[in-house]
C-alpha cells in the first residue's frame, strides 16, 4: 500500500461518524439569520393553514426539529430544509430568502424552475432583450461563430476592414493572456483551465470594447454560461458549411492531421456538427458559406449586419 493509500485509510479510521460531528460555532450574525429563517418557515406554514404536526407528517421530519427551527434555535441541515420546503410547495431558496425579496422575484424563480431545460435559454434571451444590456450596444459587437473551416478568420478580418472596426480573435487573446499557444494551454491546464481563460478574456473584451468584429472558437457553444454571455452581449452570426468544405478548408490551411483516418475524421466532424447545430442556431443570424467565394460570402455577411 502506498503512502497516499495509507494516509487515506488512516483518515477514514480517524474521521468520526456524521452523527457525532459537533455543530459549528455560531458567529455574531448567525442567531439573527436563524431567527429570520424560523419566522419564514412559520409564516409559510401558517399561510397554508397547516398545523405543525401536519407539516411534519408531510415532510417526514420530527416535530421537535421543526419546533426548533421555528423558534430560531435549530441549525437545520440542508436535507431537513429541503423536505420542509417540498411539503410547503416551495423551493428551498424561498425559505433561505430570510430578507424577504419581493414576491415577484420568488414567483420568477418558481417560473424558471418549472421550465424544461430546452426553454431556459429562450427565457433568458427574452429577458435580456427586454431588460438587459442596451440592444444598440449589443449589436455593435459583431461575433462570428462556427466550426473551424467555416471562414471565420477570413471573413472576420475582411468585415472588420470594411466596417473600419478592430478585428479581435478570442483564441489570440487567450494565447496573449496565457503567454503560450493554445496547444500548450490545453497541455498545461487541460480543458477546464482553457475554458476559464476563455471566459475571462471574453468578459474583458465585452467590458472594454463595443465597435468590434470578434471571432470565437467553435467549442464555445458547449459552455452554457460563456455562450449565454456571448449571446447576451454580441450580435452573433453562425458561419456554416458542409462537412466536406470544413475538412477541405482545414487541409488548405496546412493542417494535415485530418488525413490520418480520413473517414473516421469525417464521421467525427459530422457528429460534432449534428450535436452542436441546435446551439449554433441560437445565433442572431446564419450564413451558409458552402460553395461561395470569399467575396460573395462577405457581401452576404454585410447584408446580415445591423445598420448603425
Amino acid at each position: 500500500m502506498n503512502a497516499i493509500s495509507k494516509r487515506s485509510s488512516a483518515e477514514k479510521r480517524s474521521t468520526p461518524r456524521a452523527a457525532s460531528v459537533r455543530p459549528i460555532a455560531l458567529g455574531s450574525s448567525d442567531p439573527e439569520f436563524l431567527s429570520k429563517l424560523g419566522r419564514r418557515v412559520r409564516e409559510a406554514r401558517e399561510q397554508r393553514g397547516l398545523a405543525r404536526k401536519l407539516l411534519c407528517c408531510a415532510a417526514d421530519v420530527s416535530e421537535r426539529d421543526v419546533a426548533a427551527i421555528e423558534s430560531g434555535e435549530g441549525n437545520a441541515s440542508v436535507i431537513l430544509l429541503r423536505r420542509i420546503a417540498n411539503a410547503l410547495g416551495l423551493h428551498v431558496t424561498d425559505l433561505l430568502d430570510v430578507d424577504h425579496s419581493a414576491p415577484e422575484q420568488r414567483q420568477l424563480r418558481r417560473l424558471l424552475d418549472s421550465l424544461p431545460p430546452n426553454r431556459l435559454t429562450e427565457a433568458l434571451q427574452r429577458l435580456v432583450q427586454e431588460f438587459g444590456q442596451d440592444e444598440a450596444v449589443r449589436r455593435k459587437r459583431i461575433t462570428l461563430i462556427g466550426l473551424r473551416g467555416a471562414g471565420k478568420s477570413t471573413l472576420g478580418a475582411a468585415l472588420a476592414k470594411l466596417l473600419r472596426r478592430p478585428f479581435v480573435e478570442l483564441d489570440r487573446e487567450i494565447e496573449r493572456e496565457a503567454g503560450m499557444s493554445l496547444s500548450e494551454v490545453f497541455l498545461l491546464y487541460g480543458q477546464p483551465g482553457y475554458r476559464r481563460i476563455e471566459r475571462r478574456c471574453l468578459e474583458r473584451i465585452i467590458n472594454d470594447q463595443q465597435d468590434i468584429v470578434l471571432t470565437v472558437g467553435g467549442g464555445i457553444v458547449s459552455e452554457p454560461e460563456t455562450y449565454n454571455l456571448l449571446l447576451m452581449s454580441c450580435f452573433t452570426v453562425w458561419l456554416r458549411a458542409t462537412p466536406e468544405e470544413h475538412m477541405a478548408r482545414v487541409l488548405a490551411q496546412g493542417d494535415t492531421r485530418p488525413m490520418a483516418g480520413h473517414e473516421e475524421a469525417m464521421q467525427d466532424l459530422r457528429s460534432i456538427l449534428a450535436a452542436r447545430e441546435s446551439l449554433y442556431r441560437k445565433a442572431d443570424a446564419t450564413l451558409d458559406t458552402s460553395g461561395a467565394t470569399p467575396e460573395a460570402s462577405l457581401s452576404a455577411l454585410r447584408r446580415l449586419i445591423p445598420q448603425p
